[in-house]
């Protein structure tokens, strides 16, 4: 088992389960926590056994963003430790949106900032009717800079400019209207739901097309429209080439249960 300094770090099942934790102090983002956390993301990423990650936190808050004492630090540094700091963060949220492994956020408190931005990049979240959500950088000066290429393509430029311009916190119901998460349930429901859902794409998906659907949704977004269809034409044929497809297709043919 992985030891770190603010996370736990366990795998159940084929699922990978990073847990934040620094509850004393909201799980606050540090230097630290981010180098843990895209270790944690990198050692599931590399290991056969893990299927699904699943990142949550300990305490009342998911994660409140940078951590106050971080940012004081961060007033003495130059701007070229500055570009190195920022630069780890944006390699955090590009691993996990990159990452070949499914990604799923289970949001039990507030996610702010930063936290909010750890959300966003995850491929599925689901949270609690309590939690708020917020990108509030403006609020203090700062700009929502690392998240917003993901939360653009995740809910558009119209949204997208009303959360980061306002810095506003919205409800759970409100970040599920606007599509920046998956479902909300009640406190005493989210882990067990989260649990068999993790399990339903374990058991019903094969890694190897999840994969290649994860990395296709990220790549033909950057493309010109004949570019992608191209590019979609490409992949659609490697993957009739997969011993994973040959395996599904023969067994669908020949009326067969199959479990990955």
């Amino acid at each position: 088992m992985q030891v770190y300094q603010l996370l736990q770090y366990q795998i159940k099942d084929r699922v990978a389960e990073i847990t934040l934790n620094r509850p004393e102090k909201r799980n606050a983002l540090n230097d630290v926590m981010v180098a843990e956390l895209k270790d944690a993301i990198m050692s599931a990423e590399g290991n056969p056994e893990v299927k699904v990650i699943v990142l949550k936190a300990n305490g009342k808050a998911f994660c409140a963003g940078a951590d106050l004492d971080y940012l004081r630090k961060l007033q003495q540094y130059t701007f070229e430790q500055n570009i190195a700091d920022s630069s780890a963060l944006a390699q955090l949220f590009l691993t996990i949106y990159r990452a070949t492994k499914v990604v799923i956020a289970q949001v039990e408190g507030h996610a702010i900032a930063g936290g909010c931005g750890l959300m966003t990049v995850c491929d599925f979240a689901f949270t609690v009717p309590e939690a708020k959500f917020g990108y509030t950088e403006v609020r203090i000066g700062f700009v929502p800079a690392i998240v917003m290429t993901f939360l653009l393509r995740k809910v558009g430029e119209t949204r997208g400019k009303e959360l980061m311009l306002s810095g506003k916190l919205i409800t759970a119901e409100e970040a599920e209207r606007y599509a920046m998460l998956n479902k909300v349930l009640p406190a005493d429901e989210i882990d067990g739901y989260v649990t068999d859902f993790a399990q339903r794409l374990c058991k019903q998906n094969s890694s190897a097309s999840m994969q290649l659907t994860k990395k296709m949704i990220a790549d033909v977004q950057e493309f010109p429209l004949s570019k992608a269809v191209e590019f979609s034409a490409k992949m659609n044929a490697y993957a009739r080439g997969t011993d994973d497809c040959k395996l599904g297709i023969n067994a669908f043919l020949n009326k067969e249960k199959i479990e990955w």
